[in-house]
């Protein structure tokens, strides 16, 4: 089941289920789930491995990063890939799984946003992949609401997450034994 907005927050003061939400968010969230916002922006480089038993992903760049105090906006061509971080963490327990969905605006606009399902025990700040598919080009603004999470109850409980992205990490710096 998903739970709603009245709920949410409740475990937002409770257990910080998520940290550093908008005020937006924090008076009058949409629909049945958060809106989160833009944080990162990260070049990827080099090459990545995806092995049965290891596993490299590529370098990173930092491009861009959010900054309260300054006003800041970056342009994804046509055919570019980024990949995302944002400005809230997560703090995931154990009979909770969080899923996560584009904004609508950004497929709209042509940027198609990848991701996947947070894990039960999951603590941090959630990456995403982005390009833009789109003919033109695409300007967001750092600290803009790209992202939509709901969270589900997990019957009977889950298993606690135990990969090695813990805690926001957005890039292995070396080839690494999948846990």
């Amino acid at each position: 089941m998903i739970l709603g907005p009245k709920k949410l927050l409740e475990l937002v003061k409770k257990i910080k289920l998520v940290e550093g939400l908008s005020d937006r968010e924090l008076t009058n969230p949409e629909g049945a789930g958060f809106d989160l916002r833009l944080g990162e922006i990260y070049r990827i480089k080099g090459k990545a491995f995806l092995g049965v038993t290891e596993r490299q992903t590529p370098d990173i760049e930092l491009v861009q990063k959010f900054d309260s105090k300054e006003n800041k906006s970056f342009t994804i061509m046509p055919d570019e890939f980024y990949l995302i971080t944002t400005i809230e963490s997560v703090n995931l327990p154990i009979n909770l799984t969080a899923n996560i969905k584009p904004r609508t605006t950004t497929f709209r606009s042509g940027l198609f946003i990848r991701s996947g399902n947070v894990a039960p025990g999951y603590s941090g700040k959630l990456t995403f992949a982005v390009k833009n598919e789109g003919g033109v080009p695409v300007t967001l603004e750092l600290g803009a609401r790209v992202i939509h999470i709901q969270f589900e109850e997990v019957s009977g409980e889950g298993a606690q997450y135990r990969g090695q992205w813990q805690d926001g990490r957005v890039s292995a710096t070396k080839k690494e034994v999948q846990v």
